[in-house]
């Protein structure tokens, strides 16, 4: 089975279909909405002041988890309605949270024995990003950045993009979540 699948020159996925269908990953909407069935639209009995939806995406022992993650997030973004993309600021957008997701999920690959989870959620204003892996490190940007050089940009990048960005730790328990969250378009 091929884990890529080709896109379209903008690089920002297929049209939706507006069949209905569920998810390629079979992961329901979680929140307000999700016992309904998914129209690929995103919700319009809900003003977008209150509109708050969860995709989740298990990554724990996928293979091509990085581009798994960016096709999963592209569809969660096609059914809120960010793609297509209206303008070329919602574009942008877009694209940063594409970006975003792959540098978190490298990371977690490269530095913390693989990741587990990914979680995107769509709030009134901000759309948050999270991976949870089995690491024991902490994840940081490398100072002082030296962008000609290869390798050690992800966090720099989610720094740059991002309103904010962490790392959360349960008690007691192994590795971490790191969370980064960005704007949604005006």
């Amino acid at each position: 089975m091929g884990a890529t699948q080709q896109q379209p020159p903008s690089g920002l996925g297929p049209e939706p279909d507006g069949s209905g269908a569920s998810s390629p990953w079979g992961v329901a909407p979680s929140g307000a909405a999700a016992d309904r069935p998914s129209t690929g639209r995103p919700s319009q009995d809900r003003p977008a002041a209150v509109r708050r939806e969860t995709r989740r995406l298990a990554l724990d022992g996928a293979s091509g988890v990085v581009p798994l993650a960016r096709d999963f997030t592209r569809q969660a973004l096609h059914e809120w309605g960010w793609l297509p993309a209206a303008t070329a600021e919602h574009r942008a957008a877009a694209e940063d949270v594409l970006l975003v997701v792959s540098e978190l999920v490298t990371n977690a690959c490269l530095h913390a024995d693989g990741p587990e989870e990914l979680r995107v959620t769509l709030g009134p204003k901000v759309l948050r990003l999270e991976v949870t892996d089995r690491g024991t490190g902490q994840p940081a940007p490398r100072t002082p950045h030296r962008a000609g050089r290869p390798g050690g940009h992800g966090m720099f990048i989610v720094q740059r993009l991002c309103l904010d960005w962490g790392v959360t730790r349960a008690a007691g328990a192994v590795g971490k979540t790191v969370w980064a969250e960005l704007a949604a378009p005006a």
